[in-house]
C-alpha cells in the first residue's frame, strides 16, 4: 500500500511538471504498479520508472483486482480520442456510391409504381409506360440496378481497399441513370437503348478498376454480371425496335436471373454472418455442398433462359433450385431471428427466393401464371433484400448503430405485405386482381417513400464518426 501511495504521489507531481493530465480509472481504488495512466496533453512524456523498495524489504505485486487496471510495470500513455461530431456540416451525398443511388432508387420506387398503378387502372390518360414489359424494365433496370450499383460501389471499396467513383464521377453515373429513366418516356428509342445499356457498363468499369488493380479475383464475376445486364437491356430495346429477333420477355428474364444470382451470392455471404453477430446462439451455418448446389442451380436456370430451353427443362431446374435454397435457408436458422428486425427482414426476403423458384417451376408446368413467380422475386426477394440492405448499410456506413426503429420496421412490414398481397392475393382471389394490385402497389410505394424521407438526412450528411465515406 505504501508503494501504491508513493507511486500515486510521484505520478501526480510529474504530471504537473510535464503538463500532462493524470487519469485514474477508479478514483476510489488502491493503486499499485500499473494502476496509473497518463494521458498526453502537449508533449510526450517518458514513462515513469517504478520506485525502488526499501533495502531488504520484501514486497508483493498488487493484483489487477486491487488496482482495477492492467498488471503492467509502468504506466501507459494514451492520446486523447477524437469525439464524433454529430452536428458536423457539409453535403456528403457524393462521398460514396450508396448515398445517391439508395436515395434515387427509393424515390423512384415510390413514384414509379404509383404512376404504373394509375395507368393500369385507367386513371392516368397519358401512358407512363407503354406495356407491362416497360414496367418490368423500369423496376429491374431502373430500381434494382440502382440499388445494386450503390451497394457494389460501396462494398468494392471495402473489399479492395481502393477508391470507387465519388465526387464528379459519381455525379456522372447518377446523371446517366437519370437520363435512362427519362429517355424511356420519349420517342428517342435508340438513344434510350444506348444510355440504358451504358449504365451497367459504366458501373462495371467503376468497380472493375479497383477489383482488377487489387487482384480481387473472388469478385471478378460481378464485372461479368453487370456487362451481361448491359447486353440484356440493349437486346430488350433493340427487340422493341424490331432490329433483333429476341423476345422482350427473355431479356427481362435474363436480367432477373442475374439479379437473383447476385442476391444468392450476397445473401450467402452476409446473412449467416449478420445472424450470428446479431442473434447470440443462432448458430447459422453454411454447408459447402449446399452452397454449390444453391448457386449452381441458379446459374443453370440462367443458362437455360439464355438458350430458351423448353419449359420442362426450366421446370426441373427451377424446382431443384428451390429445394437447394430451402435447405440453405434452413441452415441459417431463420426462426431464431424474430426479435431482430434488421436480421429477420433478410431471412424473409431470402425465403421469397424459394417461393419464386417453386412458382417458376409450377409456371413452366402450366399450373400457375408466370406473373406470380416474377413478383415473388421482384417484390418479395428483391424488394425485401434491398430495403433490408439499404437500411443496414446506410446506417453502418454513416457511423450509426445497427439498430432500427419503428420507421424501418414499418418499411420492412409494408414491403412484405406488398409481396404477399401481390402474389398470394392474386392467386387466391383472382376476381379481385385489380384491388390486390392496387393494395400491393400502395404498400410498396409507402415503404420506399418512408425510406426516402427518413434517410434523406442520413444519406446527405457526413458520417457521425468523422470517417470518410
Amino acid at each position: 500500500m505504501i508503494r501504491c501511495r508513493l507511486l500515486d504521489q510521484l505520478a501526480t507531481r510529474y504530471a504537473e511538471a510535464l503538463s500532462i493530465r493524470y487519469v485514474q480509472r477508479d478514483p476510489g481504488a488502491n493503486l499499485g504498479q500499473g494502476g496509473v495512466r497518463l494521458r498526453l496533453r502537449t508533449r510526450t512524456a517518458r514513462l515513469l520508472p517504478a520506485p525502488a523498495g526499501r533495502a531488504g524489504a520484501s514486497h508483493r505485486r498488487t493484483t489487477p483486482a486491487q488496482c482495477h487496471e492492467r498488471p503492467q510495470h509502468a504506466p501507459s500513455i494514451e492520446e486523447p480520442r477524437t469525439r464524433p461530431n454529430p452536428a458536423a456540416g457539409g453535403f456528403a451525398l457524393w462521398n460514396l456510391g450508396f448515398r445517391p443511388f439508395y436515395l434515387l432508387a427509393s424515390a423512384f420506387a415510390a413514384l414509379s409504381v404509383l404512376l404504373w398503378i394509375a395507368q393500369y387502372a385507367g386513371w392516368l390518360p397519358a401512358a407512363y409506360l407503354r406495356t407491362p414489359a416497360w414496367h418490368g424494365h423500369e423496376m429491374l433496370y431502373g430500381y434494382a440496378l440502382a440499388v445494386v450499383a450503390g451497394f457494389l460501389l460501396t462494398a468494392v471499396r471495402n473489399w479492395t481497399g481502393k477508391p470507387t467513383p465519388s465526387g464528379a464521377p459519381l455525379i456522372a453515373l447518377a446523371l446517366l441513370w437519370l437520363a435512362g429513366r427519362a429517355l424511356v418516356l420519349t420517342p428517342f428509342a435508340l438513344t434510350a437503348a444506348v444510355v440504358n445499356a451504358a449504365f451497367p457498363v459504366a458501373v462495371a468499369i467503376g468497380i472493375g478498376i479497383p477489383i482488377v488493380q487489387s487482384r480481387n479475383k473472388r469478385n471478378y464475376f460481378f464485372i461479368a454480371l453487370l456487362l451481361l445486364m448491359g447486353l440484356a437491356v440493349l437486346a430488350l430495346h433493340l427487340s422493341n425496335m424490331g432490329i433483333v429477333a429476341w423476345p422482350e420477355r427473355a431479356s427481362l428474364q435474363v436480367g432477373l436471373d442475374v439479379v437473383l444470382f447476385i442476391l444468392a451470392v450476397m445473401g450467402g455471404r452476409v446473412i449467416p454472418m449478420f445472424t450470428n453477430n446479431g442473434v447470440p446462439g443462432a448458430n447459422a451455418t453454411r454447408h459447402p455442398l449446399v452452397e454449390k448446389l444453391a448457386l449452381g442451380s441458379v446459374l443453370a436456370v440462367l443458362g437455360a433462359d439464355l438458350l430458351q430451353a423448353p419449359p420442362a427443362v426450366i421446370a426441373v431446374l427451377a424446382l431443384a433450385a428451390a429445394l437447394a435454397h430451402a435447405a440453405r435457408l434452413t441452415l441459417w436458422q431463420p426462426w431464431r431471428t424474430t426479435a431482430k428486425p434488421i436480421v429477420w427482414v433478410l431471412h424473409l426476403a431470402y425465403g421469397w427466393i424459394v417461393v419464386h423458384l417453386l412458382l417458376r417451376g409450377f409456371a413452366a408446368l402450366g399450373l400457375v401464371s408466370e406473373l406470380f413467380a416474377v413478383h415473388a422475386l421482384t417484390v418479395g426477394a428483391i424488394g425485401g433484400m434491398t430495403i433490408g440492405m439499404m437500411t443496414r448499410t446506410a446506417r453502418g456506413h454513416t457511423g450509426r448503430p445497427l439498430v432500427v426503429d419503428r420507421f424501418e420496421v414499418a418499411c420492412y412490414v409494408l414491403v412484405a405485405l406488398a409481396a404477399a398481397v401481390r402474389v398470394f392475393g392474386g392467386m387466391l382471389a383472382p376476381q379481385a386482381y385489380l384491388a390486390m394490385l392496387i393494395a400491393s402497389g400502395l404498400c410498396w410505394s409507402t415503404a420506399f417513400a418512408l425510406y426516402a424521407v427518413r434517410y434523406w438526412p442520413v444519406l446527405t450528411r457526413p458520417r457521425l464518426d468523422g470517417k470518410p465515406g
